[in-house]
């Protein structure tokens, strides 16, 4: 039922901050207008406007539950984002594998969910955060230029590298990534904050199961299987 899935829906774990710091302003700026101001015409929209903001960052930084496939845990690979697929090709991931790999690319406009979730199951064998720039997600040279986290994942059946890569809005990143923990496909692993891009590469023989111009959402939506 639409309730029950509203009342299993949680917040990013790491963005209570934000998100008090959003009421507290809010709170701040129309107590003022309400105190020092008496134009209602003035009042009344500065209200809603700060309401409705701090309302927004809250559902931003929501959590939803998601129900990923049961098949093979360490063969199928999960999209990492909802959002929309903007690349799919064979590309050089040179920062830690140094060899082709499929890449498969999602964009998370501003109002989709920017948790992001563990696209396989295995060990985590590599993690750098990359400091950079805050170009526009979408384009081709942010996957480097931009701020960055890079992981990779031992699955048992090829390593799988994936990439949270920050957009002009986005400025801060948070990846729980440990360099020898064991995760598992379908439970969080960070979230980007206000719009960014979700890169994976994947072995060259993965059967892709997506393409450009798809719609997917994280944990659920099958991107590929390894073999």
């Amino acid at each position: 039922p639409l309730e029950n899935k509203y009342h299993k829906m949680k917040l990013d774990k790491n963005s209570y901050g934000t998100i008090a710091c959003a009421w507290l302003v809010s709170a701040g700026v129309i107590f003022l207008v309400r105190h020092y101001i008496h134009v209602k015409a003035i009042v009344y929209p500065v209200t809603a406007l700060f309401g409705l903001y701090a309302l927004f960052v809250t559902w931003f930084h929501r959590v939803p539950v998601r129900h990923t496939p049961e098949a093979d845990n360490n063969k199928i690979v999960t999209s990492g984002a909802d959002g929309r697929v903007v690349i799919v090709r064979k590309a050089y991931e040179k920062e830690y594998l140094k060899r082709e790999c499929m890449q498969v690319s999602v964009y998370m406009d501003f109002f989709n969910v920017h948790a992001n979730f563990w696209p396989v199951s295995g060990n985590v064998t590599y993690y750098k955060y990359h400091p950079g720039r805050y170009l526009l997600a979408f384009l081709p040279k942010a996957a480097e230029e931009n701020e960055h986290a890079s992981t990779v994942i031992d699955t048992g059946h090829g390593e799988v590298f994936f990439k949270q890569i920050a957009g002009t809005f986005a400025r801060r990143i948070v990846c729980y990534s440990t360099e020898g923990s064991v995760e598992e496909r379908g439970t969080q692993c960070g979230i980007i904050k206000f719009g960014s891009r979700f890169d994976m590469y994947l072995p060259l023989d993965a059967d892709i199961k997506v393409k450009v111009g798809e719609e997917i959402k994280a944990a659920e939506t099958v991107v590929a299987i390894l073999k």
